[in-house]
């Protein structure tokens, strides 16, 4: 009954919709009785003046059959005072497409559907989902919230989650998969990625331990690789995130889909690598004291400071510089490194966000950051 009730309604409102353009159309012209009047008088008195002699035959005649035309037009006019146009082909067809359709609509489900069959309740559709992802998503969590030691349907339902961006159920899939069927390459990399995608993109430390054992698990994980030579560059470490990309790009198969991104990452890494110590500055620091040693590398580090001072848009400058002072436990200058660093790349950009990773990683505290017309603030991830 209800959807008989929302045909009929469809076509009733598809016929106000249509009915201006299904309704003859009335012209509006105005009468013309008092021209007819002047014309006829203008006539009158063209014979008084032709009888009078005061104009001659030509000119009456040019006149009379100039008042003439004109009194024809008017008089035609006023004959027909509403003239109503005919309809056109165009309002013909939407009129016939405007009671056609919804009368075919309405005749094929009666004919074909089932007005009296009762809805179907959601007990039955859950046993019954069909193709209806959400139905089926729906059943395995009754199921899991019944059994919630059924590992296999946790490892079903985690790629689910993250594939619809539920990343905390995701997680929480994951984890419990692991927990019950134990780890493996597959599972780990899962909640790896879910991990990742749950902070914007940062490999944070729980996710690169979880692709770090998917590795040892199961070597030549393309998908793990990326992500720990991806944690390597966020890390400041560009070197060795150079040399893990182009490891997994040589050993890519041929026309892998992901080949282009671990290219640019490859680009990326070689452009922003600083050159290391040479082989002599080896070579003297092994043969230095300890504390010529130390001396040595905190000069290049300080060197390293002041060229950034210079040169504030060295985004992998600024991750050495940080990274380095915190190799050299000093806490207060890591944590002015980073200040700075934040300045050049603020921390709401991509760049600001791989700075506030590291210092997380490293337990650096930023403190109150000051941008251009902002009060102090700390930024996220990183405590006061």
């Amino acid at each position: 009954m209800f959807w008989i009730v929302v045909a009929i309604l469809t076509a009733a409102v598809a016929i106000v919709l249509m009915y201006p353009l299904m309704r003859k159309a009335e012209v509006s012209v105005p009468r013309r009785d008092g021209e007819v009047a002047v014309y006829r008088d203008q006539l009158a008195e063209l014979d008084r003046e032709r009888a009078a002699g005061l104009i001659g035959a030509t000119e009456a005649d040019y006149a009379r059959a100039e008042i003439g035309r004109r009194l024809l037009a008017a008089a035609e006019t006023q004959a027909q005072p509403g003239g109503l146009s005919r309809p056109s082909r165009h309002n013909i067809a939407a009129g016939l497409i405007t009671f056609l359709l919804p009368a075919l609509g309405l005749c094929l489900y009666i004919w074909n559907g089932s007005p009296e069959a009762p809805d179907m309740p959601l007990e039955a559709r859950l046993e019954n989902p069909g193709n209806d992802m959400n139905l089926l998503v729906a059943r395995a969590e009754r199921h899991l919230a019944q059994n919630p030691q059924d590992g296999a349907g946790w490892d079903i339902l985690a790629p689910i989650y993250f594939k619809t961006l539920r990343l905390g159920d995701a997680e929480l899939a994951y984890r419990n998969a692991l927990r019950i069927l134990g780890p493996s390459a597959e599972r780990l990399t899962g909640l790896g990625e879910t991990l990742v995608a749950g902070n914007d993109g940062i490999v944070i430390e729980a996710a690169r331990d979880a692709f770090a054992d998917a590795e040892r698990l199961k070597p030549g994980n393309p998908r793990a690789r990326f992500y720990l030579a991806l944690s390597l560059e966020q890390a400041g470490r560009a070197e060795e995130a150079r040399a893990a990309f182009a490891a997994l790009a040589a050993d890519a198969p041929a026309g892998a889909p992901w080949l282009p991104l671990v290219r640019d990452h490859i680009a990326r890494t070689g452009d922003a690598a600083a050159p290391g110590p040479t082989a002599q500055d080896v070579a003297a620091a092994n043969d230095m004291t300890a504390g010529d040693r130390q001396a040595m590398i905190e000069g290049m580090v300080a060197s390293l400071d002041a060229r950034l001072k210079e040169n504030p848009a060295d985004f992998e400058g600024w991750m050495r510089l940080v990274r380095a002072y915190s190799v050299l436990n000093n806490q207060a200058r890591a944590g002015e490194a980073l200040r700075a660093g934040l300045q050049a790349f603020p921390p709401e950009g991509e760049q600001g966000k791989q700075l506030l990773a590291l210092a997380k990683e490293l337990g650096i505290s930023a403190g109150p950051i000051r941008t251009t017309g902002q009060q102090d603030a700390a930024p996220q991830g990183v405590t006061q």
